[in-house]
Parts: structure tokens; sequence; C-alpha cells
């Protein structure tokens, strides 16, 4: 069965998220924090190999009005360098207004502001994942 993992990369940490094994649901996996694009692209690599995964969704952080600004070239410039790294397809999703929407969950699930920067990645990343899961 396939699975997918869907990432949201911050400059200080990276959100992962996993899909089920029938592709309908997302669920956040784990927050990674970024030491070094070597660390990170190898972390990545094992949640990969252990989960068998068969397709990368990542987060395009694109502008309000659908242009690509730094943040979006920071974005393409790590899946260039994970490319060389994995053999999975990999596939942008837009992410605007996915943190915010994240943020969102955690105030209605009463989790603490304190508590909060421990999930709001993996959660963001969920929702990436979600969306593209729903479009298909």
């Amino acid at each position: 069965m396939e699975r997918y993992i869907g990432l949201d990369l911050g400059t200080k940490t990276i959100g992962v998220a996993i899909s089920d094994p029938f592709l309908m649901f997302a669920n956040g996996l784990v927050t990674i924090k970024r030491k070094n694009v070597r660390s990170d692209i190898e972390q990545i690599k094992k949640i990969i190999e252990e989960n068998e995964i068969t397709k990368v969704i990542i987060g395009m952080p694109y502008n309000m009005d659908g242009s690509k600004g730094p943040s979006a070239q920071r974005v393409m410039s790590f899946v260039d360098l994970l490319k060389k790294e994995i053999d999975n397809e990999i596939i942008y999703e837009d992410e605007r207004l996915t943190t915010v929407s994240a943020e969102r969950v955690l105030i209605e699930s009463n989790v603490g502001r304190n508590r909060r920067k421990d999930h709001i990645d993996k959660i963001a990343a969920a929702l990436i994942l979600q969306s593209y899961l729903d479009a298909r």
C-alpha cells in the first residue's frame, strides 16, 4: 500500500505528516528541528524509508497574489537538494494560510500557547497533505 508524507518547510523546523495506507487521512507525525541541510535531508530520508513512502507533498509558500517570493525560492532550493537524495515523486501543494489554520485548530482544541509551538508545524504539514489527498 502507498503512503505519502507532507512537509511544511520552515526556517527553524520542518513539520512532517503522514497519510494512512488508504490515502484518505493525513496525520501529523513529527516536527524536525532544523540543524543543517544535510541533517534535515537525512531525517526526511529515514522517515521515507521507515514508512515506505511513495510520494512527498511539500508546501509551497506562494504569496497571496500567487507569485513566488523568497520563501518559495528557499523551498525550491531545498527540494532541488532533496531530489538528489531520493527517488520519490515530489509534488508542490499550495500552503497559503496553513499555519494560520493550524493555529486555529490548536486554539479550538484548547492547546496552551506554550504547547502550540511543539505541534503547529506538524499540524500545518497535515493540512498541506490533507489538501492534496482531498484534491485527488
